[in-house]
């Protein structure tokens, strides 16, 4: 890291507030006791949506720096891409109603009483989540980055197409990669990979990537990565 830089990288929130303002305040405590600090970033790794029951007032969290004196970088997750697919009618846009939307919908005060079975229902249940979106939500899904860099680690959703240099990644290995990343044994030359994504039950340093995806709407432990200088270490709702 460069000197008096320190950064907290946030693992997969998916719909946790609760967690989410425990580990914020957990983090507060952690940077008052570095007072060399020259500057400080949170970076939250994506996937802020979906499967936990609290998604919209996660988005209203992060819509404002969530802690003072903090640099926030807010990177794209896959399931905020399929929310984004299903609003934009892109192809494949039904899957994201399988794997979380449902919850999400909800969160948003949008009715639902099944998944809808044709063209008609579909269209309808899309404009009235287009209704339900804050156009500052819309805005804030849309904006959210792909990749962040700080000295020697690049923050990253789900993982990089190993072999290939960060300026010609295709976002889809970003944000969905999973086996051809998790096995390579050196996935970005010259760089750490932190990722979300895959869920381990507890964070996982690798050396040359580190995960801290740890299931927090299942398991009640939403991580976070602290890196100063040459430190690597973890805080979590759950210890870690």
């Amino acid at each position: 890291m460069p000197s008096g830089a320190a950064v907290y990288a946030i693992g997969d929130i998916h719909g946790r507030v609760d967690l989410l303002e425990n580990l914020l305040a957990r983090i507060a405590a952690d940077a008052a006791r570095h007072p060399a600090d020259t500057s400080r970033t949170l970076v939250f790794l994506g996937d802020y949506i979906d499967r936990g029951i609290a998604s919209r007032s996660v988005i209203d969290r992060l819509l404002v720096d969530p802690l003072p004196g903090f640099q926030t970088v807010r990177l794209l997750g896959n399931h905020e891409e399929a929310l984004l697919d299903f609003v934009e009618d892109r192809p494949g846009a039904m899957d994201w109603l399988h794997y979380g939307g449902l919850d999400t919908l909800l969160s948003y005060g949008v009715p639902l009483r099944a998944l809808p079975t044709t063209p008609e229902r579909v269209a309808e249940l899309r404009a009235a989540l287009v209704a339900a979106l804050p156009p500052e939500h819309l805005a804030f899904y849309r904006s959210c980055a792909l990749h962040h860099v700080v000295g020697d680690y690049v923050f990253v959703h789900a993982g990089v197409r190993p072999g290939v240099p960060l300026d010609q990644q295709e976002p889809r290995d970003l944000l969905w990669i999973r086996d051809d990343f998790l096995r390579s044994p050196e996935p970005l030359p010259g760089k750490v990979v932190v990722h979300g994504h895959t869920i381990c039950d507890f964070p996982q340093d690798r050396g040359h990537r580190i995960n801290v995806d740890t299931g927090a709407f299942v398991s009640g432990r939403l991580t976070c990565l602290v890196l100063r200088g040459r430190q690597r270490a973890f805080l979590g709702t759950l210890d870690t």
